[in-house]
């Protein structure tokens, strides 16, 4: 893969919120888009069960390379016209160490559709974001996006040094296995998931081309780590500081807490750039960069550009919920959006960034009226139980269960299902069996404040166009620019500017 490297990189933001349409209009003007794959197979069958609108979904499945794998899954998922708002959605196979066929065919073939339908129609580049922490769905996941041609793989939320490897086996059509982080575990204890694309395939598709991976760390240290003692080729990193949405990583040292209950970030969280630098690869900044200023800044510290997710997540092309956008484009409006950095809310124990909007669990009366339930499980913490087998709980499950598995109770306080609230998100929430749908929560970065700047005069909304024109005409300053990273990005935005009128 030649091409120019991107000076902006599109945030991935799950679930769904950096879909394929987002993705897709942000390559098109010349940049990278990218999708997340966070819970894509949740995604495709709820899409599916609300009848597919547009038949996109369809259409990107009768193209799918592996005979028969399309048929079953339409057969099992499809509803003509929607189903009932009464009625829930249909479950899906919760994420296994030893997945069943339904459930490997669910991930390979959602995350081909995703990468499909944001590289359709255009030659631009489309990348796919995971979440280290998120193991189980990995290995089907990542060969479904390289069946679609995928350029970029995108991982944080851990140390995935593993996959640069994975990857570099998947697209020679080897076999690969993936060690499993287990709580717990023993020295010389061997718990992995795998995969064999040949046998998932039946021989149908042997190789596929390798993607780039660009690994997304808040340090120097981790970046050189993975640089030197990752299994394949990394090509690239995203240093993603505490300003930005979703997971942070927690501050370094004792941890400390402000007034409103947010954990206390110093100098020592803020990444050493030149020693990012000295790594010798490409790399991009990433919260609260999506300014001219703050682009000519990261190019002037020897960056190949910024990685922008909240400015994104409320434009047009975004799949969050069109309520929830024009609720936090009225609060950006009125300077009162705000953003807790929430040090309790991700079963993950990672500080979480939400933003703080009624009727969605961000609310405290909200939160405590849900009933905790634990039924899709991608957040699930795996542990060695007392017989030496994988066991599975969840900081955000029902109290009782969680401590029967071993878990402390301490560890459930103010932790909220992630994976739940997120699809409701996008409009995907589950009915539930005490009749209530289940509430959003809305992650942001702190740039959510501003937002409300890409609205043109008397607007309501704003395009993902918008974003990339106010953050790219500026800095085309040849003292300010690292090669011509910016000046060809500046090309392909005004190209689509011309396409899109």
């Amino acid at each position: 893969m030649d091409h120019e490297l991107p000076a902006i990189i599109q945030g991935g933001m799950g679930v769904g919120v950096s879909g394929w349409r987002l993705a897709r209009a942000v390559a098109r003007a010349g940049q990278l888009g990218v999708v997340s794959g966070t819970g894509l197979d949740l995604v495709l069958t709820r899409r599916l069960q609300v009848g597919d609108p547009g038949g996109h979904t369809r259409r990107a499945l009768e193209l799918f390379p592996i005979s028969g794998v399309a048929e079953r899954i339409l057969q099992r998922y499809y509803v003509p016209g929607g189903k009932a708002p009464d009625q829930p959605f249909r479950s899906k196979p919760m994420p296994a160490v030893h997945p069943s066929r339904l459930l490997e065919e669910l991930l390979v073939v959602s995350n081909f559709v995703e990468i499909f339908l944001a590289k359709e129609g255009h030659h631009g580049l489309v990348g796919i974001n995971y979440l280290e922490k998120i193991q189980l769905p990995l290995l089907p996941s990542l060969y479904g996006a390289m069946l679609a041609g995928v350029d970029y793989v995108l991982m944080g939320a851990g140390i995935p040094k593993a996959v640069p490897g994975i990857l570099d086996h998947m697209s020679q059509g080897e076999p690969v296995r993936q060690k499993l982080n287990v709580e717990g575990a023993q020295a010389g204890e061997d718990f992995a998931t795998s995969f064999d694309s040949v046998a998932f395939s039946g021989g149908q598709v042997s190789k596929v081309a390798r993607p780039r991976f660009v690994a997304i760390i808040s340090s120097a240290t981790l970046g050189t780590m993975l640089a030197r003692r990752s299994d394949g080729r990394v090509d690239g990193f995203v240093v993603e500081g505490f300003r930005a949405g979703g997971h942070n990583a927690p501050p370094r040292g004792p941890l400390q807490l402000n007034s409103s209950g947010e954990p206390v970030y110093g100098e020592r969280d803020v990444a050493d750039l030149a020693a990012v630098r000295a790594i010798g690869l490409p790399f991009w900044l990433a919260g609260g960069y999506a300014t001219p200023h703050e682009l000519a800044e990261a190019c002037q510290a020897g960056a190949a550009g910024v990685q922008v997710g909240t400015a994104f997540a409320f434009c047009d092309e975004s799949d969050l919920a069109p309520d929830l956008k024009r609720r936090a484009l009225e609060a950006s409006l009125a300077n009162e959006a705000r953003v807790l950095t929430d040090p309790l809310a991700s079963p993950t124990g990672f500080p979480f960034k939400v933003l703080q909007l009624a009727d969605t669990l961000s609310d405290q009366a909200t939160y405590e009226g849900r009933q905790r339930r634990c039924d899709l499980g991608y957040l699930r913490q795996a542990y060695r139980t007392q017989e030496g087998t994988l066991g599975w709980r969840c900081a955000a499950e029902p109290v009782e269960d969680f401590v029967a598995k071993g878990g402390a109770a301490s560890e459930t306080v103010g932790r909220k299902c992630l994976c739940n609230a997120l699809l409701s998100n996008i409009g995907l929430g589950q009915l539930q069996p005490e009749g209530k749908i289940e509430k959003p929560l809305i992650t942001s970065g702190d740039d959510v404040a501003q937002v409300a700047r890409f609205l043109r005069s008397g607007a309501l909304s704003y395009r993902a166009i918008d974003v990339i024109q106010q953050i790219l005409p500026d800095v085309l300053d040849p003292d300010i620019l690292t090669g011509s990273v910016c000046e060809s990005s500046l090309e392909g935005c005004q190209e689509a500017v011309l396409q899109d009128g």
